[in-house]
């Protein structure tokens, strides 16, 4: 049965956010998207001008799967320090425990690739982890409005914390594969959380 156009351009995603968080960006040719994908050389750039597109379109479509398991059901809590602390469970837990992508996190792998050879395609992860430390730090601003954080407690430095262990974690359990590693992160940062509450 022959594909549709959507299809065949969702296939080539979803293959190249496998491949590029196992093997890199770099690692990545173009022969190893056309083995994955099974198409012709024509047939993948009917689709994408460049590789470089493709991993723009990988890259958000890793955001929507990310967003979509960490994400999940948070605003129907009303006690913004327990919203975090279910991100925090559902990111380590099952973003990064539930192995959605074979070769570790997308994200962090990549930008650690990129930093030194694509600074606009690394620059545009960094800005992705800072709209997720500033997400996290205007909770933490409704938490003391709510007068449930501490007053003395600085969320925009509270939130960039979070994100530095949770990307530690992260590298960690990509060397180790040791669940313990996300499991006593989770269960420190949710004692840091609520070492802050009013």
């Amino acid at each position: 049965m022959r594909r549709s156009g959507s299809d065949t351009r969702q296939e080539i995603v979803e293959q190249a956010l496998q491949l590029f968080t196992l093997k890199g960006y770099h690692n990545t040719s173009i022969n190893d998207l056309l083995a994955a994908t099974g198409l012709t050389k024509g047939g993948l750039y009917g689709h994408f001008a460049s590789k470089e597109e493709i991993w723009t379109a990988a890259y958000d479509r890793a955001v929507e799967i990310w967003t979509g398991i960490v994400f999940r059901g948070v605003q129907s809590i009303e006690d913004p320090l327990l919203r975090i602390q279910r991100v925090i469970e559902q990111d380590l837990g099952e973003y990064v425990g539930g192995r959605v992508f074979e070769g570790g996190c997308f994200f962090f792998n990549l930008l650690v690739e990129l930093s030194g050879q694509s600074p606009p395609m690394a620059a545009r992860i960094l800005r992705g982890f800072d709209g997720f430390a500033a997400r996290l730090a205007g909770w933490l601003r409704e938490a003391q409005t709510k007068k449930i954080l501490r007053s003395e407690a600085n969320p925009e430095e509270i939130a960039e914390f979070l994100v530095i262990a949770l990307n530690g974690a992260t590298a960690l359990f990509s060397a180790r594969q040791d669940p313990k590693v996300l499991e006593q992160t989770i269960r420190q940062l949710c004692c840091h959380l609520e070492g802050w509450r009013a």
